[in-house]
C-alpha cells in the first residue's frame, strides 16, 4: 500500500538524516519509528478526509433520490383512479435507475484502494448491496465467493449475513447457510440477530422442517424479544405451518428477495370524484 511505502520511504529518510548528523544509536531509533508513525497516521487521515467526502456525496444522492422516490408513492395513495401496476413499475423503474447510478458512483472510490488498507473490503461491501438490490444475482455470487484479507465484503452487519444465507438457500446449499448462521448469530446479540433468526427459520420451514424451525425461534422469541419471531413460534407450535409469515419484519425481509411485498394500497377518498361530498 502506498501509505505505508511513503511512512517508510520518510523513515529511512529521517534515519539517514540522523545518522548524518550523528546522533546517539536511541535517537535515530527513534527518529525512524516516530517518523513512520506519524506520517502514517497524517496521511490516514488526510486519506479518510477524502473517502468521507465522497461517501457523504453518495450518500446525499440516494438520499435525494429516494426523496423523489416517497413523493411519487404518496401521490399513488393519496390520487384516487390510476393503473396501481403502472405506478408500480414507475416506482420501481425509478429505484433501479436510483441504484444503478449509486453503484458506478462508487468506481470514484477505487483510487483510494492504494491508500487504504480496508478501502477494498468496504467497496466490496458496498457494492454487494446495490447488486443485490439490483437482483445482479450472479456478480452478488462472486463477490460472496471473494475472500482474503483485502477483499471480499465484510460480514458485519445482519443485513449483509442475510443476503449470503438467503444465496445460499437460492442456490441449493442449505447445509451451507446453516453454517453461515450459526457461525455469524453469535455477533449479534439481542435484537441484532431478529433478521437472521427469521431467515433460517423461514428456510427450515421450508425444508419441511418445521420443527427444527420451532426449536430455533423458541430461543429467538427470547433472545430478541421480537414479536414477529414469538408469533410465529405460537403458529408452529400449534401445527399451524401455513400462517407463518415474516412480514412483521418490514422492509428488511423482504429486501432478500425471498417472498414478494404486499401491493401498496390507495386511500380512500371521501366525495364524490367531483370532489363532493359524501353522506
Amino acid at each position: 500500500m502506498l501509505s505505508l511505502l511513503l511512512s517508510a520511504a520518510i523513515s529511512i529518510a529521517l534515519i539517514i538524516a540522523t545518522i548524518a548528523a550523528n546522533t546517539k544509536p536511541e535517537m535515530t531509533t527513534f527518529s525512524g519509528i516516530a517518523g513512520f508513525i506519524a506520517a502514517y497516521l497524517l496521511i490516514g487521515f488526510l486519506v479518510r478526509k477524502r473517502v468521507m467526502a465522497v461517501q457523504n456525496e453518495l450518500q446525499e444522492q440516494l438520499m435525494s433520490g429516494q426523496k423523489r422516490i416517497n413523493r411519487k408513492v404518496q401521490m399513488f395513495q393519496t390520487k384516487p383512479g390510476g393503473n396501481i401496476k403502472a405506478i408500480q413499475r414507475q416506482i420501481e423503474s425509478d429505484q433501479m435507475e436510483l441504484l444503478k447510478n449509486a453503484l458506478q458512483f462508487t468506481s470514484r472510490l477505487e483510487p483510494f484502494k492504494k491508500w487504504a488498507l480496508t478501502m477494498g473490503r468496504q467497496l466490496a461491501t458496498m457494492r454487494l448491496q446495490f447488486l443485490y438490490q439490483l437482483k445482479e444475482f450472479e456478480q452478488v455470487d462472486a463477490l460472496l465467493a471473494s475472500a482474503g484479507l483485502f477483499k471480499g465484503p465484510m460480514m458485519i452487519e445482519p443485513m449483509m449475513v442475510a443476503m449470503k444465507i438467503a444465496r445460499q438457500y437460492k442456490n441449493k446449499d442449505v447445509e451451507g447457510a446453516e453454517k453461515t448462521f450459526k457461525r455469524r448469530i453469535k455477533w449479534f446479540r439481542g435484537n441484532k440477530g431478529t433478521l437472521l433468526y427469521g431467515v433460517m427459520s423461514w428456510i427450515f420451514l421450508k425444508q419441511g422442517e418445521s420443527e427444527k424451525a420451532r426449536q430455533l425461534l423458541l430461543k429467538a422469541k427470547d433472545v430478541t424479544g421480537n414479536e414477529t419471531l414469538a408469533h410465529n413460534w405460537q403458529l408452529l407450535s400449534n401445527c399451524k405451518d401455513k400462517s407463518f409469515s415474516n412480514a412483521g419484519l418490514g422492509e428488511e425481509w423482504y429486501g432478500l428477495y425471498l417472498e414478494k411485498p404486499p401491493m401498496p394500497k390507495q386511500q380512500r377518498m371521501r366525495g364524490d370524484a367531483h370532489g363532493g361530498r359524501g353522506f
